[in-house]
Order: C-alpha cells, then sequence, then structure tokens
C-alpha cells in the first residue's frame, strides 16, 4: 500500500490474508492453514479455510466498518487504513474480539450457535455449520414461512439469561442495529452527499437520478418517523438477525444454529423486524418458482400476528408502526450498501439481483414510508405494506 490513493478491494484481501495467516499461527503452530473459497461479501473479509484437519471460517474485520465504506474512503487513505488496522486488530474491543466473546457466552447460555474455533489478533475462526438457511428453505418451502420465522425466533429465547446479559451489558455490538446503521449513513451533509453518489458504478444515469431522489424523500420521512415516539432498549437483541444467518443442520422440524451475533440492548420488535425485512427482500429479488409471492407474504403476516398477540390497542399499533419503520430503514441501509458498492468488490450472490429490482424497491419504499408519515393506521399501513411488496415481487 502505497501513497495516498484510496484502499481498493486487493489491497484490503492481501492484509487480510496476511493477518489470518498469522492469527492461525499464534493459535496452532504446529498445523498448516488452507485457505480455501473467499466468501464474498460487504461487511468484512470471510474465507473457508482448513487447519490441519479441520474446517473453519476465518473472517477479518477492517476497522469494525463495512468494506463498502473503507473503499468509498470513510476511515482515510490506503496508508491510514493500514496503520489504522495494525492497531485496531490488536484491540480488545474490537469487533471481531466482541463476536467471539458472544459466541462462547452464548454456547455457555444454550443457545446453538456456531462454535468459536478460536480468535488472535483480531481475526475469528469459527467451526463450520451445515445444513441449509432459512432463507434456503422459505425459498424451497414458501408455504412454511410463518412456521419457519417462528421456529427462529423461538430457538432465541436463551438471549435474556443473565449469563448473556452480563456478556452484553460488558461489550455489546451496538454497531449492527438497523437504527445506529441508518444514523450513520444518513447523517447531515455526508448522508445527503451518500445519497447523490448512489449507483454510481451500477446503475445507469437517468435511472440513477431517480433513485437518489426517491431515497433522499424516504431518508427525510424516516429520521422523523424513527424520532417519534422514542424507543427505549428494554431486551437483548440478536442484531444481526437474516435469514442467512438461521440454520438447520437438523433439519426444518428442529433447534436452528445462529451465525454471526451482534448482541446489544434493543427494542423488542428488533429481531422480528430484521427478519421480516429480509425476507421481503429476498422474495422481491428472487420470487418463488413454483409458488406465488402471496405464500411468504401470507406466512410473514401470521408471523407478525402471531408476535403481536399478546399485545393489545395503542401497544400493539406502537410495535407494527415500530417494525414498519425499522423494516424500512434497513432495506434503505442494505440497498444503498450495494448501490455505492465499488464495481471491483465482489458482492454476495443475491446482492445483484437485489440491485436489478432497485426501481421496484425504490417505489415500495415510497409508498410504505408515505403512508407512515401521513399517520396512516399502523393496522391499514401494514395491509397496505403487504399487497405492496406482492406488487413488487411480481414478475
Amino acid at each position: 500500500m502505497n501513497g495516498t490513493a484510496l484502499p481498493q478491494p486487493a489491497d484490503l484481501f492481501a492484509l487480510s490474508t496476511d493477518r489470518i495467516h498469522r492469527a492461525a499461527a499464534d493459535l496452532w503452530p504446529d498445523e498448516p492453514l488452507a485457505l480455501g473459497d473467499h466468501v464474498p461479501s460487504v461487511t468484512g473479509y470471510v474465507h473457508r479455510a482448513r487447519v490441519g484437519g479441520r474446517d473453519v471460517f476465518a473472517k477479518d474485520s477492517i476497522l469494525g466498518l463495512s468494506l463498502v465504506s473503507v473503499l468509498r474512503g470513510l476511515a482515510g487513505d490506503r496508508d491510514r487504513v493500514r496503520a489504522a488496522q495494525a492497531a485496531y486488530a490488536t484491540s480488545p474491543a474490537s469487533l471481531l474480539a466482541r463476536e467471539a466473546a458472544q459466541l462462547r457466552t452464548l454456547d455457555a447460555a444454550g443457545v446453538r450457535v456456531a462454535r468459536c474455533a478460536g480468535y488472535a489478533a483480531g481475526v475469528l475462526f469459527t467451526e463450520p455449520v451445515t445444513g441449509p438457511s432459512l432463507a434456503d428453505l422459505i425459498a424451497k418451502e414458501p408455504a412454511r414461512t410463518g412456521d419457519l420465522l417462528s421456529v427462529a425466533v423461538t430457538g432465541l429465547q436463551g438471549l435474556q439469561h443473565p449469563q448473556v446479559a452480563a456478556q452484553v451489558d460488558a461489550a455489546p455490538i451496538p454497531e449492527r442495529s438497523i437504527d445506529s446503521t441508518f444514523r450513520r449513513k444518513f447523517n447531515g451533509v455526508s448522508g445527503r452527499l451518500y445519497i447523490a453518489r448512489l449507483g454510481l458504478d451500477r446503475l445507469d444515469e437517468r435511472t440513477r437520478q431517480g433513485v437518489a431522489a426517491v431515497v433522499g424523500a424516504v431518508v427525510a420521512r424516516l429520521l422523523k418517523l424513527r424520532l417519534a415516539p422514542p424507543i427505549s432498549p428494554t431486551v437483548i437483541v440478536y442484531g444481526d438477525l437474516k435469514p442467512e444467518h438461521v440454520l438447520f443442520p437438523d433439519g426444518p422440524d428442529e433447534q436452528p444454529v445462529f451465525i454471526d451475533p451482534g448482541l446489544a440492548r434493543g427494542p423488542v420488535h428488533h429481531d422480528a423486524a430484521k427478519l421480516v425485512s429480509r425476507t421481503f427482500l429476498a422474495l422481491i429479488a428472487a420470487p418463488p418458482v413454483d409458488a406465488p409471492a402471496s405464500a411468504v407474504v401470507d406466512g410473514i403476516a401470521a408471523f407478525v400476528a402471531e408476535q403481536t398477540r399478546p399485545l393489545r390497542g395503542a401497544l400493539r399499533g406502537l410495535w407494527l408502526r415500530r417494525l414498519l419503520v425499522t423494516w424500512l430503514m434497513d432495506t434503505v441501509n442494505i440497498l444503498s450498501t450495494y448501490l455505492t458498492a465499488p464495481a471491483s468488490l465482489p458482492l454476495p450472490e443475491h446482492a445483484q439481483a437485489v440491485v436489478d429490482q432497485t426501481e421496484a424497491l425504490c417505489t415500495l419504499l415510497d409508498q410504505v414510508s408515505a403512508q407512515l408519515a401521513a399517520s396512516t393506521d399502523p393496522d391499514a399501513a401494514w395491509r397496505l405494506a403487504l399487497r405492496a411488496v406482492v406488487k413488487a415481487a411480481a414478475r
């Protein structure tokens, strides 16, 4: 890394590969490390690997930021990133140091997670988990969507264990929360500049300008909506509960295994909102081949009805409204990340499918956020949102 140019993917990957080899040598000095496939990600550098006779995943985080943010220059030029990362990797407060501690605590508390195989010098090694993900199962059996989502949430009941709460209060990972990410991306002048650059490498200019206008309007609405009424953190939330982070090694009727925790204190609806958001996103990006999109949407509606069943009156309406706002914020977060990713950065397999549906997603975000901004009754807004998702997923 020389000069003052911005980091390039090859620069970051070379640094991470070197750190992975050094960390493995520290942890297992007598066992050779062989790197397998690179697993494309916008958040960190992940590799399949083999240490001695064991398969593992090796993960490195650049300054606790997304790769897209680093490549856009948020952490400075190449030399600055390299110097800062050398210090960051040895910090006990680094993102992956906290994730390693959370995995160990969850395992001890009886929550099924990918086990931490080792952590050293900023690099996390985890044991692989085989079997289909929640996303895979929903795509295969859309009619089971509601039941599968409920199984995922039920598998996290151990999050409220006192041992987990103590670990979270000592070393939370709040930066993976939807609200924190949204505020960080769209704060002030930098947020407006960020929106103006959406799609520079990935959309034609006319489409790009239309997308920036719609996203700008949606973000302005959501910044107001997220403040009223304020949300007080009340429970331990998983934080990054995507369908691809829920795996079923023993089959769809057995307890799932979770990967990539981002435990923190947060609002009670947060994990459900993340599941709903990413399931909607996957549906719009790749509708089921042999079933209508409504099969998945109906399952999500049933899941949300189950989550709100204990609530009455205004409390139920408030929960639904918060779910809607959080879902929209998460969708804006991930769509904007994909749209600002440099063309040279390998994206996850599903990301291009999401980018291809940018205009349909923008229409959906605009319609649902407008309903919320107009103070539409939460039940009515939710029903309208479900219909809008079915329409967005229609091909």
